[in-house]
Parts: structure tokens; C-alpha cells; sequence
């Protein structure tokens, strides 16, 4: 690893930066941990003294990935996760920002205790961190929590986690308040009732396992009345987990009537669907629930027309007693970040998504959501950039996985490329020989 921050050019390497729609043969300069340059001939023309070079040649270098839902055990859980545990697994994927999640104990419902992850996080982590805070004190969704104060102190977003707002007179002050302070709410959309006793997709399969099922009306009533609520106020609003082809025709229906609406997919969701459960496979009980094949095709469809924005983890790590269990007393959730860009491979190799719209999904878009600095290779922007060899065999092994849980749902899966190089800040965090 490169210990400072040194001059770096990567060379003769396949430049895709989805914030320029740049995808060219070239040269990445680094200099002072920001781009000093990205395009051809930087290397030919001469480059500071110093200059670390590394030959990328059959590599592509790209803006770093920003995980914009992912939870972190700090404070209260760190048993499943720790900021410096997640960062590793984060640097090993691409991930150059993590997006945390508020659902912690305590809740990140007040100013200090955002102030104690940042911090926290500076101290531990090897990539940047930045905290979503509560939507709701405690995460009980009766009483909003102040989102200019927390927005000051450094969330950039607000959620309630995995947890739905189900009073919606709540959740329409919610976003009145946020947009007078240009704060984005982002919401888990189930309604808890519907949802009830259900562990997996509701349909025929389900029943074939003798599980209870999820409807799918379960989103959509829930996504139909938040956007409803944000015709009325006028608010920034942001999907956390769209699903299903009905949250799609929802979606749509709002861009249509020129909403501020935008959705993210998980990479469980578009890559897998209800039938990998197979034989109760407890690592890929999620919350939502995987659904049907037409409606993760339809997903990657709507991905590739830009109807959903971002594509995220949903890193949820889960230690082995939560998970070793019967499916339906199993706790949901499975960690990605180690695992969302290779998998999301997948869906380039079979020819469903080009590289730069894949990465676009997991860079650019998320950093323009959130007003974040990174997510692109233009000159002055942080150097916050990885190297991907889009083509190397491997197969995932979860003791390898540096994640303090292993509960991934791509255990022992066979992938096609792999990140060999992260850059946060023109330092090296990690590298794969």
C-alpha cells in the first residue's frame, strides 16, 4: 500500500467516468490526493517528479463507489460490524464512501451522537464515512427529529433505516420541514401490517416452502401514499428499496408529474430473485423480500432507463446465532459491500447493463443525490478512485471476506472481475495482487 500521498499515475488504462458519459483509453494523474488530470497521453507529456506510475493496461480505473444504504454496528452493535471492519470490506469492493444507516442503539437521532461517528470514524476507518440521520426520535415515527440542527452537524440524508413512518401526518411534516432546509428523506417503504408474519415473497413458491408470504402491496401502498404526500409538500424524496413492477409503475407515474422523486434498488434485487432461497438459505431471508424473476428484469430495465437511480448494498451483517436458525425465525439481511460491484458484474457479462451504466448507478448518481464531492475523475475532484480487472475468475469464499459477519448470500458463488486497486484520497487502502 502506498503510505502517503505521493504523485500516482495510472496508466494505459479504460477511463469511465459516468459523471462525464467518459469511456476512453488513457491516464489518471494524482496529485495531493486530488485528479489532477484524466484523459490520453498524461504519461507521454511528463509527470511531477516522484510520480509513482502502475501500468493498468486490460484494467478500468473509475470514480470510487458510494454505498448509499449500509449498516454499521457503531454504537451499539459492534459485534456485527465496526466502522474499521466495514471500511475494510468497503475498501475491498470499491466502496470509497459509506452511506451508514441511523437504526443503531442509540438511534443517530441527535447531534452528538453524529458528531460521535464522524469522529469515530476519522479515528478508524480507512474510507469516508457519512451518517444518515433519524427521520423520527428513537426511530418510533411519532415525533420528527430536528433536521436542520442534524443537517449542521453533518447528515447528509434522513431515514428511519428498515423501520416505515406508518403515521402519515408525521411523515408529511417530515418533509415539509426537510425542504425548507433542502434535506433529503429517504424511507424503507412496507407497511409493517401488511407485512405481518411474512418471510419471503408472497406467491406460489412460497407456498411450495410452507413459508408465509410478503405482498407486494405491502411497498406500493406504502410508495403510493409517500408520494402523494410529496405532490402535497413539495419535498425531496428518495426510495431506499424499490422491488417490485407495481413501486415501478408508481415511480413512473410521479416523474411523469415532474415529483423530486428518486429510487435506489439493492444489488440482492436485480441480481437474484425468490428461487435462490432453494432449500431455506437463511443469507438471503431480506427485508424487502427477494421477489420473481419478471420483476428483477424489470428492475434492471428500469436501472438502464434511469427510472431507478442508484443502486446500493443494503450491507446488513448478521452474526450466526441470528442467522443459524429456521428461515422463518431467521433475522433478515445479508452484507454487500464487499460483494455489490462484483456481483453487479454479472449483469454486464450477460449484456443487461453496460460498465459505465452500472457504475454510474454506484458513483456518480448516488454523489449527486447527496451533494457528495466524489463520484467522478474531473480535475480538482477528490481522488477517491478504483481499478477493476473486469475479467478475473474467482469464487467467493466468506472466510475471506473481511466483514466481521459472513452472512452473504453469494457464499461460495463463482464471479468475473474483480477490484485490484482502491484509492481514498490519493492513498491506497487496498490492494489484490
Amino acid at each position: 500500500m502506498t503510505p502517503d500521498r505521493s504523485p500516482l499515475l495510472l496508466a494505459n488504462a479504460r477511463i469511465i467516468d459516468p459523471s462525464r458519459d467518459l469511456d476512453t483509453i488513457g491516464d489518471v494523474l494524482i496529485v495531493d490526493g486530488l485528479i489532477r488530470e484524466a484523459k490520453r497521453g498524461i504519461g507521454a507529456a511528463g509527470v511531477p517528479e516522484g510520480t509513482t506510475v502502475i501500468d493498468c493496461r486490460d484494467k478500468v480505473v473509475a470514480p470510487g463507489l458510494i454505498d448509499m444504504r449500509a449498516f454499521v454496528g457503531e454504537p451499539g452493535a459492534g459485534h456485527r460490524e465496526t466502522l474499521a471492519s466495514a471500511s475494510q470490506a468497503a475498501a475491498a469492493g470499491g466502496v470509497t464512501t459509506i452511506v451508514c444507516q441511523p437504526d443503531t442503539s442509540p438511534a443517530i437521532d441527535n447531534p452528538a451522537t453524529v458528531d460521535f461517528l464522524l469522529r469515530r470514524a476519522r479515528d478508524t476507518a480507512i474510507v469516508n464515512v457519512r451518517p444518515m440521520a433519524a427521520l423520527t426520535k428513537e426511530l418510533a415515527g411519532k415525533e420528527m427529529t430536528e433536521i436542520g440542527l442534524l443537517k449542521a452537524a453533518g447528515a447528509i440524508a434522513f431515514t428511519d433505516g428498515d423501520h416505515s413512518v406508518a403515521n402519515a401526518q408525521v411523515m408529511r411534516r417530515a418533509l415539509t420541514y426537510a425542504r425548507d432546509f433542502d434535506a433529503l428523506i429517504v424511507h424503507h417503504t412496507e407497511d409493517a401490517n401488511l407485512v405481518g408474519e411474512g418471510v419471503m415473497n408472497e406467491g406460489e413458491f412460497a407456498a411450495r416452502l410452507g413459508l408465509l408470504g410478503v405482498p407486494k402491496a405491502a411497498e406500493t401502498i406504502m410508495l403510493e401514499r409517500d408520494l402523494r404526500l410529496v405532490d402535497l409538500t413539495g419535498g425531496r424524496y428518495h426510495a431506499a428499496s424499490i422491488t417490485c413492477a407495481e413501486s415501478l409503475d408508481v415511480l413512473r407515474r410521479a416523474r411523469d408529474a415532474g415529483l423530486s422523486v428518486t429510487a435506489a434498488a439493492s444489488i440482492n434485487h436485480v441480481t437474484l430473485n425468490e428461487i435462490d432461497i432453494g432449500p431455506y438459505r437463511t443469507f438471503l431471508k431480506l427485508k424487502p423480500p427477494l421477489r420473481g424473476e419478471q420483476d428483477r428484469a424489470l428492475l434492471v430495465d428500469a436501472v438502464k432507463s434511469g427510472l431507478v437511480d442508484v443502486i446500493m448494498s443494503d450491507h446488513n451483517p448478521q452474526d450466526v446465532e441470528t442467522k443459524r436458525l429456521p428461515f422463518a425465525e431467521a433475522a433478515p439481511g445479508a452484507i454487500g459491500m464487499e460483494t455489490m460491484l462484483v456481483a453487479g458484474l454479472r449483469l454486464v457479462h450477460n449484456g443487461e447493463l453496460t460498465l459505465p451504466q452500472l457504475l454510474g448507478t454506484m458513483s456518480s448518481r448516488p454523489a449527486k443525490l447527496l451533494g457528495l464531492p466524489g463520484g467522478t475523475l474531473r480535475s480538482g475532484a477528490p481522488a477517491d478512485v478504483i481499478v477493476i480487472d473486469p475479467d478475473t475468475p474467482w469464487m467467493i469464499d466468506r472466510d475471506q471476506l473481511r466483514s466481521k459477519s459472513k452472512n452473504t448470500p453469494f457464499d461460495e458463488a463463482r464471479m468475473q472481475g474483480r477490484v485490484v486497486r482502491t484509492i481514498v484520497a490519493g492513498r491506497t487502502v487496498y490492494t489484490h495482487a
